[in-house]
């Protein structure tokens, strides 16, 4: 659970990754957030035909607070999830693809601001790299442009989890009950609430 942006496409060209590269590098610097490069140039750089699940190319990087941002393409230039495709090429089935080539990043906790600063940046990306590239942003800042509706979002977000904290506070666990009694209780419990009202 919490606000995250789902995002897959190709890079244009394979002798752009340098490029990128450098460019994603310089803003991870200038924001004092944390990066890894992988494999700087593709062979001959060109794309493969084979997609080699063995070598990554790209950068990822880390604002504070949110989940990593990979910017990371296979030998084919397409745009994968690092953690996925070390999880899943040994065998690769359709169902398997659709987690390696989509990347989904958690940033709510990183703030509003940030979130911003990561969708404009890809806006910049998209625009100069990328070609088929597809963002779902749970904000829907990257859709819509509108910081007052992400605001809201965040606002509604951040709601939602204090109120579930706070319910596992003033509602805790059971010694001896697992998870299903727990919400069963719980919901019993809300509807009663709601039932006095």
């Amino acid at each position: 659970m919490g606000l995250s942006i789902h995002y897959s496409g190709y890079l244009k060209k394979a002798n752009l990754l340098p490029e990128l590269i450098r460019e994603v590098k310089d803003v991870a610097e200038i924001y004092e957030w944390k990066y890894q490069i992988f494999d700087t140039v593709f062979p001959d750089e060109q794309f493969q035909k084979e997609v080699d699940f063995d070598n990554l190319y790209g950068i990822s990087f880390r604002p504070p607070d949110s989940e990593t941002i990979s910017l990371v393409f296979l030998s084919n230039g397409r745009m994968v999830c690092p953690a996925s495709v070390s999880f899943f090429k040994k065998d690769v089935t359709d169902y398997e693809e659709s987690w390696i080539y989509t990347t989904s990043v958690k940033t709510q906790y990183a703030g509003v601001r940030v979130h911003q600063v990561i969708i404009l940046f890809f806006r910049y990306l998209n625009d100069k790299y990328f070609r088929d590239f597809e963002m779902m942003d749970e904000s829907y800042y990257w859709e819509t442009n509108d910081e007052a509706k992400m605001i809201e979002q965040f606002n509604t977000l951040n709601a939602l989890m204090d109120n579930f904290e706070l319910a596992l506070e003033t509602f805790p666990w059971q010694e001896n009950e697992d998870i299903d009694d727990y919400f069963q209780r719980l919901m019993k419990y809300i509807n009663n609430l709601k039932k006095d009202r």
